[in-house]
């Protein structure tokens, strides 16, 4: 009659190693991710502040003021670099452009991420999902 050993042999110790390994990559992966996302979300958190307060600066501008922003007159988007931080480097890229006239104005703000500093400011506003947007406002001011 055999003898049972007590104790584990050196290959379950290497199977359970192996299981362990596993489990804390998965949640490796997931700790990276989250901060992917998190970092995401303030991207577009800044951005919406920044659409926000085109908008809000657009709404303190009396009907002539407003006929005579940059891209009023010639159909075009006022387009801008904004340095949030102020360390030299353009973080966002914000476009307003303004259709109307009279007492009627339609406005729309874009706020693209840095990495979109080469294409126009027409094929941004054309495609602006394509360019990963980060932020879009709209709204219509009327006097």
């Amino acid at each position: 009659m055999r003898r049972q050993r007590a104790g584990s042999s050196f290959i379950e110790a290497i199977i359970g190693m192996a299981i362990l390994g596993i489990a804390l990559l998965g949640l490796a992966q997931l700790f990276l991710i989250s901060i992917a996302n998190n970092t995401r979300g303030g991207g577009i958190g800044q951005a919406t502040f920044l659409a926000q307060q085109t908008i809000d600066y657009v709404r303190t501008l009396t009907n002539a003021e407003i006929a005579t922003f940059p891209s009023t007159a010639r159909g075009e988007s006022a387009d801008e670099t904004i340095d949030m931080n102020q360390d030299g480097t353009p973080d966002f890229r914000r476009l307003t452009r303004i259709q109307g006239t009279g007492y009627s104005w339609a406005v729309q703000v874009l706020v693209f991420p840095a990495g979109q500093l080469t294409p126009t400011a027409e094929t941004l506003a054309d495609d602006p999902a394509g360019h990963k947007v980060l932020a879009v406002m709209n709204t219509v001011i009327g006097r």
